[in-house]
C-alpha cells in the first residue's frame, strides 16, 4: 500500500485558504466548512475565521470524504531565497492540517505519495519531456521521499543522533537537508522537492510515467536509496558526503556525465581550473532550447548560463555581501582560498581572508549562500583576483547549477532525447543501485 505523505506548504502568522468542497474538522464532524477562511496565530492557538464561523484550537485537521475534494492556499512563497522567489496561489487535494510552530501557523497537506509525485514531476519537468526522462524522475523522486520517511523513523528512535553544524573559532561547517523539518515529512519548495499543487499535475505524460513506474524505487543493500538530483552537474557529479552529512552512499559517487568512465582529478586547483575554465563534452553541456525547456520551467529559464558561468564582485561588494550573509565582519576581503574540493571540483572548504578576520566555511551550500544575495549556481568555481588602481576585483568562474549529487536533470534530458531508456539513465547516475518494486 502506498504511503501517505505530510507536506509542509506554508509557514506564516496568518494563512488564507479556500475550501472548494465540503470539509469536516477531524474530531468535530458536526461542523462543515466550505469557502474562504483565515487561520491566524492568536494567543498560543490557531483561530480559524470566515463565513460567520470563529474556531479556536491548538491544531486542526480538515478532511473530506471525497478523494477529489480540493482546497487553495493563497500567497504561497516558492523559490525561497533563490533569484526566482515569488508568491502564488496553489490548489491541493487531500487533507489540510494546521499546526503551530513558534508564533506561526503551518499548513500541511496530507496526500498519497503517487498523487504527490504527479505534482512534483509536473513541477520539475515539462510536458515536452521524453517519457523515459519522466519515468526516471518518477523513480528518483519516489525513492528520495520514501527514504526521508525511513530516515524520520530512525531519527525518532532514542539512540539516533544527527548533527548538521560544526563550528570552532576558525571554521564553520554546516549542511542543509530535509531534517530541518520536524512537523512534516518534506516541504513543498526546492529545499526538498517542488510540490506546487494539482494545477501543476495535469500533464498526461507525467501520469503515464508515474503509472508505468508505480511503487518502483532505487535500492542498495535492500534499503531505499536517498536519491538526489540537481539541475546541472557541470560535467561530473559529486559525492553525497561532500554536500551533506559525512555518510558514504556507494550509489552517490562521482560520475562522468558522458558515455564513458573517464574521471578527471578535480580535487586539485590545477585540475579544477583547467576543467572549469574549459568546455568539456558532457550530456549536460547543451544549449538546445528544446531540450532545456523540458527541464527548465518559465522562471528557471531566466537563467541562461549554468554549465559554465561567471560572477564579478568589487572588493567592497564582496565584503559587504559576505558580512550580510554570514554575520561575520571580515573587514575588507583580500582573498578567497579553496582548501578542499570534491570530485566535481565543488569547493567544500573555503578560507575567506579579511583585514579583520580569517575564517573558513563549508560545505557547498554554505559557500554558495555566503557569496551571493541568493545562491551561487554552485560551489564549483575558481577565483581570479585583479587589482586596477589599487581597486581589487574578484571574478568567480564556475561550473554547474546545484549540488551536483545524483541525477543531472539536464544531462538526463539529453540522454532521454538520445533514446536512452529510463533504466539506462538511472544506472548511469546511480552506480551500484537496483530497481525494486516496493508496493
Amino acid at each position: 500500500m502506498q504511503p501517505l505523505l505530510r507536506i509542509g506548504i506554508l509557514t506564516h502568522p496568518s494563512i488564507s485558504f479556500t475550501l472548494k468542497d465540503s470539509f469536516l474538522i477531524d474530531g468535530c464532524e458536526q461542523i462543515l466548512l466550505q469557502g474562504s477562511y483565515t487561520a491566524l496565530f492568536n494567543n498560543n492557538s490557531i483561530q480559524i475565521s470566515g463565513n460567520g464561523i470563529v474556531l479556536n484550537a491548538t491544531s486542526f485537521l480538515l478532511k473530506s470524504d471525497s478523494t477529489e475534494a480540493g482546497f487553495v492556499i493563497h500567497n504561497v512563497k516558492i523559490g525561497i531565497q533563490f533569484h526566482w522567489e515569488r508568491h502564488e496561489d496553489q490548489e491541493f487535494k487531500g487533507a489540510l492540517q494546521l499546526l503551530i510552530d513558534d508564533n506561526n501557523v503551518v499548513a500541511i497537506n496530507h496526500t498519497p505519495i503517487e498523487e504527490y509525485l504527479t505534482s512534483v514531476i509536473s513541477s520539475e519537468m515539462s510536458a515536452t519531456s521524453s517519457l523515459e526522462l519522466l519515468k526516471a524522475h518518477a523513480v528518483i523522486s519516489r525513492s528520495w521521499v520514501m527514504a526521508q520517511i525511513e530516515k524520520n523513523l530512525r531519527l525518532q528512535t532514542k539512540d539516533a543522533t544527527y548533527q548538521s553544524f560544526v563550528q570552532t573559532e576558525q571554521e564553520r561547517t554546516c549542511w542543509y537537508d530535509r531534517e530541518d523539518h520536524t512537523l512534516f515529512d518534506v516541504c513543498a519548495d526546492d529545499h526538498c522537492q517542488r510540490y506546487q499543487g494539482i494545477q501543476k499535475a495535469n500533464n498526461p505524460a507525467v501520469v503515464e510515467a508515474i503509472n508505468n513506474t508505480y511503487g518502483l524505487v532505487l535500492t542498495y543493500d535492500n534499503a531505499i536509496c536517498d536519491a538526489r538530483f540537481s539541475k546541472c552537474c557541470g560535467g561530473v557529479s559529486e559525492r553525497f558526503e561532500n554536500c551533506w552529512e559525512p555518510v558514504e552512499h556507494p550509489y552517490l559517487v562521482p560520475v562522468r556525465d558522458l558515455n564513458d568512465d573517464s574521471l578527471p582529478d578535480l580535487t586539485t586547483e590545477q585540475g579544477a581550473r583547467e576543467w572549469i575554465t574549459g568546455n568539456p563534452p558532457a550530456f549536460c553541456n547543451t544549449n538546445d532550447a528544446r531540450i532545456l525547456s523540458q527541464v527548465l520551467n518559465n522562471y528557471d529559464q531566466e537563467t541562461t548560463r549554468f554549465f559554465r558561468w561567471t560572477v564579478d564582485y568589487t572588493q567592497d561588494e564582496l565584503s559587504r555581501l559576505a558580512k550580510e550573509r554570514s554575520g561575520i565582519d571580515f573587514g575588507d576581503i583580500i582573498d578567497l582560498q579553496p582548501l578542499e574540493r570534491g570530485a566535481s571540483g565543488r569547493i567544500t572548504r573555503l578560507k575567506i581572508i579579511g583585514t579583520k578576520i580569517t575564517f573558513t566555511i563549508g560545505k557547498e551550500l554554505e559557500i554558495r549562500k555566503t557569496l551571493s544575495t541568493t545562491h551561487l549556481y554552485s560551489s564549483a568555481f575558481v577565483v581570479d583576483k585583479t587589482s586596477i588602481n589599487n581597486a581589487i576585483r574578484f571574478t568567480l568562474r564556475g561550473a554547474g547549477w546545484g549540488h551536483g549529487v545524483g541525477l543531472c536533470q539536464i544531462g538526463a534530458a539529453v540522454m532521454g532525447d538520445k533514446g536512452y531508456s529510463f533504466e539506462q539513465i538511472l544506472m548511469h547516475y546511480f552506480k551500484h543501485a537496483s530497481l525494486t518494486k516496493r508496493y
